[in-house]
């Protein structure tokens, strides 16, 4: 079974010397699928990266938070980690 729960844990962007470096929104099994196999996951805002930071060095994308926000007033956002 393939769980579709969005993780409150925010990632990081994996963009050096870039302005764009926030925390971002992903799927918990999008971070687990990243984390084992390297591969690239979208972001609630619709960035795309290979997690590779330590997320809490980075402030939270706004416009990810502002997603959340809403899937969590409509009952939805899964669980923490």
């Amino acid at each position: 079974m393939t769980s579709t729960e969005t993780d409150i844990k925010p990632e990081t962007t994996d963009t050096d010397g870039d302005h764009d470096r926030f925390s971002h929104y992903v799927k918990k099994d999008d971070i687990v699928r990243a984390n084992i196999e390297g591969v690239p996951v979208m972001a609630l805002c619709g960035k795309v990266w290979i997690p590779n930071r330590d997320p809490q060095r980075y402030p939270v994308c706004k416009t990810c938070e502002e997603i959340m926000a809403v899937i969590r007033k409509a009952g939805g956002g899964g669980s923490s980690s």
